[in-house]
């Protein structure tokens, strides 16, 4: 169904009652050129970029539960391209500049709001750590403002300026940078990949690899069979380590539970998105009301999609530092996702050393504000046999050559040799 005014007149004055699915529920056929396994945003939105820009329809997109059920729909929504390094800077502000036009090119509403991204700094090494960011943002044609105080007591007067520990000192803000509703993205990207013949199979969990005589990978077996491939991607977040021991490899990866939560609704507070420089702390208000937040990675690995109390103590701390009226707020819900955490806090996505199995993993925090990006990269893989110029330093080989890209240190252990 394509959505317009129109069809949205239509549908209403007919009682909702014509309606028609956002996606097919395909059933697996025996062979794809491209089989694709997590149906999450990155791995669907890899297939609609092989079927729209590279034309390969014959795709299959493999999901365990349903789609959107893993950290798709676990995370904080924060979209953004403020990073410093080079690998970063230009990757992510691709993928930025297809967040802005992701709802026209998908015809599907993902409530991206670009309400700005303010990191906040608290001592003056700090502002020229941001000063240095922003600048190399501004280089490579990326929005930056430093604020000083006097800025942001106009802009958030609510914030604890004074603090004896953390003084407000100013931030760096990213006004192009904001929010979406994950749900709609991963809706949106399978409403687009399915009008393309993209066929979508949920309830579908691979349990294996089939291989010829030489070990290239010709497809995957499943709970419901086996199904052929030309080639393979792995897509599947905190899990990638799992998957890719299926095929005998061991990847630089590890999985850390994120916690995130939200409050009750309140009225309208915090105008962006919001981050605390003296700690791991970053919020904003959703549509409803609610603030959502989060913090750091429980320090341990675990597959559960649960966190542990003294890591929600120490978000809830970083809050009340920031702005202190926020401990009246009732907690709604805290929930977890299962974070691939490589060990430099980039992304790997690269041609896996099996013959025809291709990974993109390695997202640490920031796999949401990826989506786009991510998506079109790793088609480009696929479809080319070779990496995305934007890619290129993602490479799975980068740790054995020294080639890391540590952007804050905030891999799965930051203490990098």
């Amino acid at each position: 169904m394509k959505y317009s005014i129109f069809s949205l007149a239509r549908a209403a004055l007919s009682g909702h009652k014509n309606w028609k699915p956002t996606w097919r529920d395909a059933a697996p056929k025996d062979r794809y050129d491209v089989v694709i396994i997590g149906g999450g945003g990155h791995g669907l939105a890899t297939a609609w970029f092989l079927a729209s820009e590279f034309g390969i329809r014959n795709v299959a997109v493999l999901e365990k539960g349903w789609i959107g059920s893993g950290n798709a729909g676990r995370n904080t929504t924060i979209i953004r391209s403020n990073y410093g390094l080079p690998g970063n800077t230009g990757f992510y502000e691709l993928s930025m500049k297809l967040w802005e036009t992701m709802e026209q090119d998908l015809n599907y509403n993902a409530m991206v709001s670009q309400r700005g991204v303010l990191n906040l700094y608290h001592s003056d090494a700090q502002r020229d750590a941001f000063a240095r960011r922003g600048n190399t943002m501004r280089i490579n044609g990326i929005d930056a403002e430093l604020l000083d105080q006097a800025a942001l007591r106009k802009m958030l007067p609510f914030l604890n300026f004074d603090n004896a520990r953390f003084p407000v000192q100013g931030g760096l803000l990213q006004r192009r940078g904001g929010t979406a509703r994950h749900d709609a993205v991963v809706w949106g990207y399978a409403h687009a990949a399915s009008a393309l013949g993209v066929d979508i199979i949920q309830n579908c969990e691979v349990t294996g690899f089939t291989r010829d005589a030489n070990g290239k990978v010709t497809g995957v077996e499943t709970s419901r069979g086996r199904i052929g491939a030309g080639k393979v991607g792995m897509a599947v977040a905190g899990s990638s380590s799992h998957v890719a021991a299926m095929a005998g490899l061991r990847l630089p990866i590890e999985s850390h539970v994120l916690q995130a939560f939200v409050s009750e609704a309140i009225k309208p507070l915090i105008p962006g998105v919001m981050t605390f420089g003296a700690g791991h702390f970053y919020v904003s208000q959703s549509d409803k009301g609610g603030l959502v937040f989060g913090g750091d990675i429980d320090g341990y690995n675990s597959y559960a999609q649960r966190g542990n109390l003294p890591v929600m103590e120490d978000v809830c701390e970083g809050g009340m530092a920031l702005i202190p009226m926020i401990g009246r707020v009732r907690l709604l819900r805290q929930w977890g996702g299962i974070m691939d955490m490589s060990m430099d806090g980039s992304p790997i996505i690269d041609k896996s050393p099996v013959d025809g199995l291709y990974i993109n993993a390695g997202w640490c925090y920031g796999g949401f504000k990826a989506t786009p990006g991510s998506g079109l990269v790793f088609a480009h893989l696929l479809a080319r046999d070779e990496s995305h110029k934007e890619a290129a330093r993602f490479r799975l080989d980068r740790f054995q050559r020294g080639a890391m890209i540590d952007e804050k240190g905030q891999g799965a252990q930051p203490n990098l040799h």
